[in-house]
């Protein structure tokens, strides 16, 4: 349900759709979706990550050029900025803000990230370089699934890892869409 309320707001703070229209279920990719791997120095997270991999989802619909960025806010919580360009990589830009805090006991791997109010959505890092140069990005009910970069452009041999990675952990690759920069 958590989740579900986080891509309600997204919803509309990307595409403007009907809110209903979020509610729609979307598939499960993993129905084991693994525990994170490794513990998150979140001070060498925060910074810009390029979308390069996703599940499609409802409220990233017509996204592109998808960027996140993380920064600390003065209350020791994390910010969230995401962006996207609709429909093109030189479409209109569309952004959302929110805010993230850590999970404790979790060596900084979960998260919980909320862009409206009180409502919080799992955001775990999966997996990630030990040079914070990609990360994997899922969340329990295994609908969701996100491939980031420091690199807008990644070489081959990284976008190949990192799809052997993602089906290495139980994602079925034919939901994923690449994303345009």
């Amino acid at each position: 349900m958590h989740i579900g309320l986080r891509n309600l707001l997204l919803l509309g703070a990307f595409s403007g759709v009907a809110a209903c229209s979020a509610l729609t279920p979307m598939p499960v990719g993993n129905s084991r979706v693994p525990q994170p791997v490794k513990s998150i120095e979140i001070d060498r997270y925060l910074g810009r990550w390029f979308e390069i991999y996703r599940y499609d989802a409802a409220f990233q619909k017509g996204c592109e050029a998808v960027t996140a960025d993380y920064s600390r806010n003065g209350d020791g919580t994390i910010r969230v900025l995401n962006s996207c360009r609709k429909d093109a990589v030189d479409g209109p830009l569309k952004t959302a803000t929110g805010k993230a805090k850590l999970v404790e006991a979790s060596s900084g791997a979960k998260l919980k990230v909320s862009f409206f109010g009180p409502f919080y959505g799992d955001y775990w890092v999966l997996d990630h370089a030990d040079d914070y140069r990609w990360s994997i990005v899922g969340e329990p009910s295994g609908r969701y699934l996100w491939v980031l970069s420091r690199d807008a452009k990644p070489d081959e041999a990284l976008k190949t890892m990192l799809r052997q990675r993602v089906e290495q952990m139980g994602y079925d690759w034919s939901l994923v869409r690449e994303t345009k920069h």
